[in-house]
């Protein structure tokens, strides 16, 4: 059973940052994504950064390059540093994980939370102005 978990969460003032980590046990990186995802409340999740096992990466417009994801293979564990954090970046955040989609000959990660099969239970990240 492939089972993502997430760390790293907490509160800090907007401004600060925090490195969430994605460890998933049962489960290899090789040929797959990996995707950062976030749910404030009463907003539909929505898809912050996703990375693929060769390196790729994509992100949301709206972070304005405030994020970035990477991947330690020897470790099957994928991080989000998250840097001047805004009130706005309250939400629960979700790591996921999925065999890349085809398309146009190549591979890739979609920021589409429904082409993620296995799913964490989140991490509490809350900024305070």
């Amino acid at each position: 059973q492939v089972q993502p978990v997430e760390s790293g969460g907490g509160s800090v003032q907007s401004g600060g940052s925090l490195r969430l980590s994605c460890a998933a046990s049962g489960y290899t990186y090789t040929s797959n994504c990996v995707g950062w995802f976030r749910q404030a409340p009463g907003k539909e999740r929505e898809g912050v950064a996703t990375i693929k096992s060769d390196g790729r990466t994509a992100y949301s417009d709206s972070l304005e390059g405030r994020f970035t994801i990477s991947q330690d293979n020897a470790k099957n564990t994928v991080y989000l540093q998250m840097n001047n954090l805004k009130p706005e970046d309250t939400a629960v955040y979700y790591c996921a994980a999925a065999v890349a989609l085809a398309y146009g000959g190549d591979y890739y990660c979609p920021l589409a939370a429904y082409a993620y099969k296995y799913w964490g239970q989140g991490t509490q990240v809350t900024i305070s102005s």
